[in-house]
């Protein structure tokens, strides 16, 4: 009877981490396409880099065995985009063009973000900004942008092509430059669609 039990047990939380893995990465998909059907999915899958290396990283966070850190490792090989499992990125990530993609383990993702290639958010190792950055929800990071050190992206930021992101960033600001600074408080609107 308590073989039963556990077994029972067993595979609930494998159905829970199915459907979590699930519902994670057609929010992914959502923000792709505006909507989410079977045929999207395949041809998302199997056309789109970024998806396709965020569907196993989705797998990753739950199920992290050497199978799927292997899996993951080759992907990252192949599309140059390096995302430790330690990164938590919450729902409808979107990333516009593979290659050159870095995000340090630990770092924290908001919703609906959308990243670029050539994109570094990184570990500062020392000084008054040791850390890693926190990213807000319905954030635009351009091509080329370098996020260092311990700081925080508020949210609705949109962030310039080759910015170097060195001090906090406030709620709805529109950032360039080395190092990056407020131009405007329009924030990332037109930029984030098909918002999860």
């Amino acid at each position: 009877m308590a073989l039963l039990n556990l077994e029972k047990k067993l595979e609930k939380k494998l159905f829970k981490k199915i459907k979590k893995i699930k519902i994670d990465i057609m929010q992914d998909l959502y923000r792709y396409h505006g909507k989410i059907t079977v045929k999207l999915f395949f041809k998302s899958y199997f056309l789109i880099p970024g998806f396709h290396y965020m569907c196993w990283f989705r797998i990753s966070q739950y199920w992290n065995n050497y199978l799927i850190q292997y899996i993951l490792l080759k992907k990252s090989i192949t599309y140059g985009i390096q995302i430790p499992v330690g990164t938590k990125i919450k729902k409808g990530f979107y990333i516009g063009h593979f290659g050159g993609l870095v995000i340090s383990s630990g770092a924290e993702i908001g919703n609906n973000c959308n990243i670029s290639h050539n994109v570094t958010i990184g570990l500062n190792p020392r000084g008054k900004k040791k850390g890693i950055p926190v990213i807000g929800d319905n954030c635009y990071i351009a091509p080329g942008v370098k996020i260092i050190g311990n700081i925080n992206i508020g949210n609705n930021v949109a962030i310039g092509a080759n910015a170097v992101v060195v001090n906090d960033v406030p709620n709805n600001a529109v950032v360039v430059g080395i190092p990056a600074k407020v131009i405007s408080y329009d924030g990332a609107i037109g930029y984030i669609n098909n918002k999860v």
